[in-house]
C-alpha cells in the first residue's frame, strides 16, 4: 500500500536521498537547478508517495517560473525508488499533482524530459521557450492546464520572482 500526499517539511531530506539515488551525480549541476536556486517549491502540488515501511517510494516537485511576465510551473524532478519502479507510481505522482496544480488555478506546465516518456501525460515540444544552457531544446517540454495558456510564449526561462 501506498500514501500520497503533500510533501512537508519533514520530508525533505529523505526526498533529497530518494533524487540522489535515482538520479547521476552532479544533478544540481543541471541548468534547471539554476532555476531553483533560492526560490521554494510550490506548496500542495509538492507530493511524496510513501510506502508501508515509510520509505519514500516515489516524489515529485514543482517550481514557479517565468517566461517574460508570464507565470509558469516547472515540473521536476520526479522520481520513483527502483523497489517500486513499474509500478505505475511514477505516472501517479505526474498526474495527481497535475490535478493539482490545475485546482490551484495555475494554467501551465513545463518540464526538461524525455518526449515519448511525457507525451503520454500530455507534454509537447514548446517551439520558442529557451532553457538556459546547455539543455536541449528537444527535451523542453510544456502542457497546457487551461486551453491555449502556452498560446504564442515565447523567451527565456528564468527564475521567479514576484515582481516579475
Amino acid at each position: 500500500m501506498i500514501e500520497l500526499r503533500p510533501e512537508q517539511t519533514g520530508d525533505w531530506w529523505d526526498v533529497e536521498a530518494l533524487y540522489d539515488l535515482c538520479f547521476a551525480p552532479g544533478r544540481e549541476a543541471l541548468s534547471s537547478y539554476r532555476l531553483r536556486d533560492d526560490v521554494d517549491p510550490v506548496a500542495g502540488l509538492c507530493l511524496v508517495a510513501r510506502d508501508n515501511d515509510g520509505t519514500v517510494a516515489g516524489a515529485i516537485r514543482y517550481w514557479p517560473i517565468r517566461i517574460g511576465a508570464v507565470e509558469a510551473l516547472l515540473l521536476g524532478p520526479v522520481a520513483v525508488h527502483p523497489t517500486h519502479q513499474g509500478e505505475g507510481l511514477g505516472g501517479l505522482l505526474i498526474e495527481e499533482s497535475l490535478i493539482a496544480a490545475q485546482e490551484a488555478g495555475w494554467d501551465r506546465v513545463m518540464l526538461v524530459g524525455d518526449a515519448p516518456y511525457y507525451n503520454r501525460f500530455g507534454f509537447t515540444k514548446l517551439d520558442g521557450v529557451e532553457m538556459p544552457p546547455p539543455t536541449n531544446p528537444d527535451r523542453v517540454l510544456g502542457r497546457e492546464l487551461t486551453p491555449g495558456a502556452w498560446g504564442k510564449i515565447t523567451g527565456a526561462v528564468a527564475r521567479w520572482s514576484p515582481a516579475g
